[in-house]
């Protein structure tokens, strides 16, 4: 079927014109009448004669259809097309185009830590994690002052700020790791070293700010000599940050004893983390000239402005208490605050264009911060329950040997692999000048969804180990702090069901983009090329998603072999299979999408495990595909594929055209639904590389800080899975001699009898006298007097 190739090919008209000429062909051969064939020949010739002459096809077809078409796409408001045009497309954009290179991506190259980078974890970083103690710190309301004093001594504040203003000019990679690994110890200090470094003052000054501002406030900034804080957030506008109220309006006032050009401000912002201590204030806010001192519009739009806290009429140092997890967080509010113009984040000229700024940098910022908090969150998970279900025993097992202990254990490690595989594909491109909006978007969602799902088993495998507080607890503080990670930074509800799908179809999308933009300009020979390119487009992916459907992928050219390669062939399959029905959910309904919330979130689904699957696949490959990775890898892309593609049942089961539906699932499914998730057998050997000393274990929890063996908590949970480990010959000896009936059941008086009965040497009864204490103790909740205060 030669047109199926050249469709398959990108050629997709011939694809169509060989069709009908095989058709044509085989009605002559069956009989059919000549005057037919030929009048059929003649409409077919028509056809290609319009098509190849662009100003005939524009005249004949695209110039009737093009009023129709403006009408039927959706409007956009300036704030929503500054989200749109925000940051970069990469590797989304291979996704949506239903053919990603995945030679390109196999290639790229990710950035590793530099030596100071290395030198700084050593030398500042781990001392720094050293003198927190999360128990403490969330009863106490507030970091230590040492702490403080170290955050800001070490520059922490200003890892994204340049050497030559005094900062630490980090890269993303190391940005990442630094609040992982804080985040693995204490989450009151990731999040306050995490914002300063997000969006807030200092992105913006980097990006926006004047050369004065810059030298002005980035030197301090880097020193911690300024705490920043950037508002938005206010009552009336959470998600929709674009209807705030906030409002500056443009005056001339007395600034410090000085007439001057400036602004009236009144704001009132909630949820600002660090506003009870900041001393320079981020503040958004829409401004407006009235009587045109500016010389141009009235309404000049959103605003982003630095304001010093001291200033007069600014109100600071209210808290809010999140969750009781301590970190610095409150509202802001001022009325009639008078400031120059001057602080006007980049002076004057970029009154109005505080939108497109924060958008910019969100793009890539949402990449680094939550994700990074996340996977330490998971990496600790990981670590701690790995451990206690090897120490943990009950029935003369170790828990970790029970198949509903191995379900969650394997499900853990899965998604630890799956999510730091992903955070560093991301920072790969972060590390390159890319900003990456809709994946930056996947990264926020899916992380934090991930550390969501893995707190909760892991809660299942401490039990009550995991309810009681106290410093004998490592996973309390992270569990209690997993609803702000869902919620801040764009609500994982609003960014499932309307920001990953709603700005990937137009911003990852080969023709989209290119259609809106000529209908909005009224440009028809530009829509032409776009609209003809995008019939084309799904055409080939229409092709190509019904032959992989029904060959599973096996024509797909990949650029490796292996473990790996079916997996990729899959990833090539169900790309294809997520662009056609992108572009038939699109074309069948039209801007009613936008408002189709639900279908529209199935849609992120699938783009967002499709992310996911291909961070998995580089991670494997960039690492030689080891066999130690292999069945961790296996669960990963299977997870992965099979959630991928329930999302595309999910939407073909709720296709308001049933019609459509129907023909849909013949095309992406031909074969029906038949990807699997991971067998239980595949579960249960991760699991089992999570219980051991070995390198899964430590592939999957390198980020975490793990502390001296003698701490509470996770240092004596390490301590006694190190002893329960060295004891398991010698606990094996004893439990034989038990199964022969040498000894009578049970473990520390059998210790003793077996000892004199020659059973056990001496060094071996040690073994397990020590593994004994050590488990006791690692087991242990705490307690405290009645009347202790509980936060």
């Amino acid at each position: 079927m030669p047109f199926l190739v050249l469709a398959a090919l990108r050629r997709p008209f011939f694809g169509a014109l060989a069709s009908g000429a095989a058709v044509l062909a085989l009605a002559h051969v069956q009989g059919a009448r000549g005057a037919w064939v030929a009048a059929s020949a003649a409409l077919l010739a028509l056809a290609l004669l319009v098509y190849l002459v662009r100003p005939l096809r524009r005249a004949l077809v695209t110039a009737p259809l093009f009023p129709l078409v403006r009408r039927i796409l959706p409007k956009m408001s300036d704030t929503e097309r500054a989200a749109l045009e925000a940051g970069t497309v990469g590797w989304d954009g291979e996704l949506f185009g239903g053919s990603p290179d995945l030679r390109k991506l196999a290639s790229a190259k990710d950035r590793d830590l530099d030596e100071r980078e290395r030198a700084f974890l050593r030398d500042t970083l781990d001392p720094l994690c050293a003198l927190l103690d999360d128990d403490a710190v969330t009863r106490a309301g507030d970091l230590p002052p040492q702490a403080w004093e170290a955050i800001r001594d070490s520059g922490l504040m200003g890892m994204i700020i340049p050497q030559s203003f005094g900062g630490l000019e980090f890269s993303a990679r190391m940005q990442s790791t630094v609040v992982a690994r804080l985040s693995s110890r204490c989450v009151t200090a990731a999040v306050t070293v995490m914002v300063p470094n997000s969006l807030g003052p200092a992105e913006l000054l980097l990006h926006y700010g004047t050369d004065d501002q810059k030298r002005h406030w980035l030197p301090r900034l880097a020193r911690g000599e300024e705490i920043p804080c950037f508002a938005l957030t206010e009552p009336s506008a959470g998600s929709d940050a674009a209807s705030m109220r906030s409002e500056g309006v443009v005056c001339r006032g007395s600034f410090e004893g000085r007439d001057v050009l400036g602004m009236r401000l009144t704001w009132e912002k909630r949820y600002i983390t660090l506003a009870p201590i900041a001393t320079v204030l981020g503040l958004a806010f829409k401004l407006r000239d009235p009587e045109r001192l500016l010389g141009g519009e009235v309404e000049l739009g959103i605003t982003c402005a630095l304001i010093p806290v001291s200033t007069s009429g600014v109100v600071t140092g209210e808290r809010h208490d999140p969750l009781g997890i301590p970190f610095m967080n409150g509202p802001t509010r001022g009325r009639d605050v008078f400031v120059p113009l001057d602080f006007i984040i980049g002076g004057p000229a970029q009154a109005g264009r505080g939108w497109t700024m924060l958008m910019q940098c969100l793009a890539a910022g949402r990449g680094v911060s939550l994700p990074a908090l996340s996977t330490g969150a998971v990496q600790l998970a990981a670590r701690v329950t790995g451990a206690h279900a090897t120490v943990r025993e009950q029935f003369s097992l170790p828990i970790g040997r029970f198949e509903g202990v191995e379900a969650k254990l394997g499900r853990i490690a899965g998604l630890a692999y799956t999510i730091d595989a992903a955070r560093t594909l991301t920072l790969g491109a972060l590390d390159r000048g890319e900003k990456p909006a809709v994946v930056t978007a996947i990264m926020k969602a899916y992380t934090t969804e991930a550390m969501r799902v893995v707190l909760n088993d892991a809660l299942d495998v401490v039990g009550g180990n995991g309810i009681c507080r106290g410093p004998r607890n490592t996973l309390a503080h992270a569990y209690q702090s997993l609803p702000i990670g869902i919620t801040v930074e764009g609500a994982n509800i609003l960014t499932r069901s309307m920001i990953i799908f709603g700005q990937g179809a137009i911003r990852c999308h080969p023709w989209v983009q290119r259609e809106l933009a000529a209908a909005h300009k009224g440009d028809v020979a530009a829509f032409d090329e776009a609209f003809w390119g995008h019939i084309g487009h799904v055409f080939t992916n229409g092709v190509r998603a019904f032959g992989h459907g029904l060959t599973g992928g096996a024509f797909a050219s990949v650029p490796c072999s292996g473990v790996a390669a079916p997996y990729a062939r899959d990833l090539m399959r169900y790309s294809a299979a997520f662009a056609f029905a992108a572009d038939t959910a699109m074309g069948t309904l039209g801007a009613a999408l936008k408002r189709k919330e639900n279908l529209s979130g199935r849609l992120a689904d699938a783009l967002a495990w499709l992310y996911l699957g291909s961070a998995v696949l580089k991670r494997f490959l960039d690492a030689g595909q080891p066999a130690a990775q292999r069945d961790v890898f296996r669960w990963s892309m299977e997870h992965a594929l099979h959630e991928l593609e329930q999302a595309l049942v999910g939407l073909l089961d709720n296709l308001p055209s049933r019609p459509v539906a129907f023909g849909l699932r013949r095309v992406l499914l031909p074969l029906g639904a038949r990807r699997r998730a991971p067998s239980d057998r595949r579960t249960s050997t991760v699991a089992r590389g999570l219980v051991e000393l070995g390198e899964l274990r430590g592939l999957l929890t390198e980020l975490v800080y793990v502390p001296a063996r003698d701490e509470f908590g996770l240092g004596r949970l390490e301590a006694a899975l190190e002893a329960v480990l060295a004891a398991r010959e010698a606990r094996d000896k004893l439990k034989d001699a038990q199964r022969k009936g040498k000894l009578p059941r049970g473990t520390a008086a059998n210790v003793e009898l077996a000892l004199a009965e020659g059973i056990l040497s001496p060094a071996e009864a040690e073994s397990i006298r020590t593994a004994e204490k050590a488990r006791d103790e690692a087991v242990a909740v705490d307690a405290f007097p009645r009347a202790t205060p509980q936060r």
